[in-house]
C-alpha cells in the first residue's frame, strides 16, 4: 500500500533489469499525480544507468493498473507529465526496452501504459480494456492511436467503441501479448525475456527503437534516410567491432555500450 512514507512506484534491480512496480494496490494501482511523477523518475533512472539494459513494468497486488485515478482527477490532480504523457510514459520515448508484465486488470490508462511498452507478457486471466467511452471520454493516453496499429482495424474499433475487455489468452491470439503465462507468472517470464534482450548490444537495441518510431507513418525515403544515420553511428561504435570479433572468435560478446 502506498502511504506518505511508502513510494507509489517501487523499483528493484534484478541483474541488468529494473523491475518497476506500481504500488497502490488499495486503489488497483490507479494512476494519480504521485504515480506519474515516480514512474517518470523510475524511467529516468533506467535510462541513466549503463548497467541496466531493460525495464519490466508491473503492478502490486495482482493488478497491473485500473487506469486513471478518477477520484484524484476530480480533485484536480493530473495523471500526466508534460511532454511525457499519461503516467509519465505514454508520450515518452525511452531508449531502453520496456516490458509490461500484466496480471489482473489493465484497464483504460493501464492498458495504455502497457501499449506504450515495447513488449507485453500477460497472464492468461489478465483483462485488457479501454472503457473510456462509458465515462464520456476517449482513450486519449495512446489507446485510440496505438491500438489500431497493433490489431486489425475492425477489432481495434470494437474494443474502442464498446469498451468491452479481452482476457490474456485473447490478447495473445490478437498479437497484443508477446507471451501468455499462467496466473502469477507474468513477472518471472518478463524478467526472463529481459535477460534475453540484455544479451544483445545496447546501442543496437536503442537504434532499433528509434528507427521503428521514426518509420511509423513516414515515407520510405525518410525512414531509410533516418536508418542510414543510425547505421553510421553504429558502425563507428566499439560494440559493432566487439560483436564481429566475438562472432569470429566464437565467444559471447562483451558489450560496453560505446
Amino acid at each position: 500500500m502506498s502511504t506518505p512514507t511508502t513510494p507509489a512506484v517501487r523499483t528493484e534491480r534484478i541483474g541488468s533489469t529494473l523491475l518497476i512496480t506500481l504500488n497502490r494496490p488499495e486503489a488497483r494501482n490507479a494512476v494519480n499525480a504521485a504515480v506519474a511523477g515516480e514512474l517518470a523518475a523510475a524511467l529516468d533512472a533506467l535510462e541513466a544507468d549503463p548497467a541496466l539494459r531493460a525495464g519490466v513494468l508491473t503492478g502490486e497486488g495482482g493488478t497491473f493498473s485500473a487506469g486513471m485515478d478518477l477520484k484524484a482527477a476530480l480533485r484536480g490532480e493530473s495523471p500526466e507529465i508534460e511532454g511525457r504523457g499519461f503516467g509519465g510514459l505514454t508520450e515518452a520515448a525511452p531508449d531502453k526496452p520496456l516490458i509490461a508484465a500484466v496480471e489482473g486488470f489493465a484497464m483504460g490508462g493501464g492498458f495504455e501504459l502497457a501499449l506504450a511498452c515495447d513488449l507485453i507478457v500477460a497472464a492468461e486471466d489478465a483483462r485488457f480494456g479501454l472503457p473510456e467511452v462509458r465515462r464520456g471520454l476517449i482513450a486519449a493516453g495512446g489507446g485510440a492511436i496505438r491500438l489500431p496499429k497493433r490489431v486489425p482495424h475492425h477489432l481495434a474499433m470494437e474494443l474502442l467503441l464498446t469498451g468491452e475487455p479481452v482476457d490474456g489468452r485473447r490478447a495473445g491470439d490478437l498479437g497484443l501479448a508477446n507471451r501468455v503465462t499462467a496466473q502469477g507468472q507474468a513477472v518471472p517470464e518478463a524478467l526472463r525475456l529481459a535477460e534475453r534482450l540484455a544479451e544483445n548490444a545496447p546501442l543496437a537495441l536503442a537504434a532499433v527503437k528509434r528507427v521503428v518510431r521514426a518509420a511509423d507513418g513516414a515515407p520510405d525515403t525518410e525512414a531509410f534516410a533516418f536508418q542510414r544515420g543510425e547505421m553510421r553511428t553504429l558502425m563507428a561504435s566499439d560494440d559493432v567491432r566487439e560483436g564481429m570479433t566475438a562472432f569470429a572468435e566464437r565467444r559471447p560478446p562483451r558489450w560496453t555500450g560505446r
